[in-house]
């Protein structure tokens, strides 16, 4: 299933400016309410024509993942550690799919990391891995945009990942998807610029979720951004 959160156009003008919805057949049908519960539809059908895409959640915070992908490791000159490493992306920085990126006056190289992300559908908190998934409404797409030179200076990964529209995701969460062997691709300017399995994680889906858990408390529609593959920094 492929759900989407949009801004909707109605004749009549009545109605919330925005929904929740699921898409089939080049129409959006109207979910009564949030879908992190029983999903219950309103009858209402929407042409696709006359929705704008918004970020298919909002999260009370991003947790992204780094170094996930030996390969990336090895890019960045980075160590692999011992276990996941962790940080948070505000929530201010989140825009939708169709939302440009804003490039800050004080970094000189910008650089996009194409991920797997998870959405939480349910609360979990000291989740065992073998429970994890059950926690899970869907996965989408996330690039962690990240001002390289800062993360550079910084060391820290704060600054550098947190400005206004370093965060696009989505645009739907499909909730329909096996998480350990997924073909994850990035394009730039009609160029190939990553390709990876998610396969290849250091840690899966379920072990982090797991770990995160055990760090915070993961509220319906969180979002873990499970980390970047090899081919997004530049070469000049």
């Amino acid at each position: 299933m492929k759900i989407i959160r949009c801004q909707v156009s109605r004749i009549d003008n009545k109605g919330p400016a925005w929904t929740y919805g699921m898409v089939e057949d080049e129409y959006l049908h109207v979910l009564d309410g949030q879908p992190f519960s029983e999903l219950n539809f309103s009858g209402e059908q929407i042409a696709l024509e006359k929705v704008r895409l918004l970020p298919p959640c909002l999260p009370s915070k991003i947790v992204a993942t780094g170094i996930n992908y030996a390969q990336h490791a090895r890019e960045l000159g980075y160590e692999i550690p011992a276990e996941p490493l962790i940080f948070i992306k505000p929530p201010s920085a989140i825009v939708g799919p169709e939302e440009e990126i804003v490039l800050p006056a004080m970094s000189s190289r910008v650089e996009f990391e194409g991920e797997l992300a998870v959405v939480i559908g349910r609360t979990a908190k000291n989740i065992l891995p073998g429970n994890a998934l059950g926690h899970v409404l869907g996965y989408t797409c996330f690039n962690d945009v990240t001002a390289r030179d800062l993360q550079k200076k910084d060391i820290q990964f704060t600054r550098s990942k947190s400005f206004d529209t370093f965060a696009p995701v989505g645009p739907v969460i499909e909730t329909d998807l096996e998480p350990g062997a997924l073909e994850l691709s990035s394009i730039l300017n009609k160029e190939v610029r990553q390709k990876a399995n998610t396969a290849s994680l250091i840690w899966s889906v379920p072990e982090l979720i797991s770990f995160i858990s055990r760090v915070m408390t993961l509220f319906p529609g969180d979002i873990i951004a499970t980390g970047n593959p090899f081919g997004s920094r530049k070469t000049s």
